[in-house]
């Protein structure tokens, strides 16, 4: 059986490199090579073994990233290899974060993004390839600076298109990429 140590150490590798391999490789997100070139991303991984307990480290980690600079922490993930392996466990804690944002006034200054391993979006099959978009190998709570976004979305050709090109790629994928890419489904 594998430490703690080992463990943390093991989910923030395996989320590093589903990071490079499916979110920068596939393009599945133009917004995040720029941070990821300039070492801006903070891979945050949970020690939490109570929902409360992360809970109270997503907050410190919005904390860490309001009153840092975007220049020196564009973003964060909390990865959480040890709570919410269930995907309407997750749920529920993600709307409970989303209401600590309100709560803390952060609602327009931050946003959170989700990732998981059995993600599965509303209407969609479990096994629909659209879900692989947001598949990690850990339960990840991807926290986003609002005003990065902004600047970011004035960049990009037809922002809005964003997720309909996702699933087209993800889609697109061979049954051997899908296995290569996320070997945790």
């Amino acid at each position: 059986m594998l430490d703690h140590n080992t463990t943390i150490h093991a989910a923030e590798q395996a989320t590093r490199h589903w990071f490079e391999r499916v979110v920068l490789g596939l393009n599945l997100c133009p917004f995040a090579h720029r941070p990821a070139r300039q070492q801006q991303i903070r891979f945050y991984t949970s020690t939490a073994i109570t929902e409360q307990a992360l809970l109270d480290e997503v907050i410190q980690a919005i904390e860490h990233l309001a009153s840092t600079p975007a220049s020196t922490c564009e973003t964060t993930l909390v990865i959480t290899p040890e709570l919410l392996h269930d995907f309407y466990d997750y749920q529920f804690f993600l709307e409970e974060a989303n209401y600590q944002l309100k709560q803390h006034q952060w609602e327009g200054t931050f946003q959170l993004a989700s990732f998981h391993p059995n993600y599965c979006f509303a209407g969609c099959e479990p096994h629909d390839p659209t879900n692989l978009t947001n598949r990690s190998p850990y339960p990840i709570i991807h926290i986003l600076r609002e005003a990065s976004l902004s600047q970011v979305l004035e960049q990009v050709e037809s922002p809005e298109l964003i997720p309909e090109r996702n699933m087209e790629t993800v889609s697109g994928l061979s049954d051997e990429e899908v296995k290569v890419l996320f070997p945790y489904i």
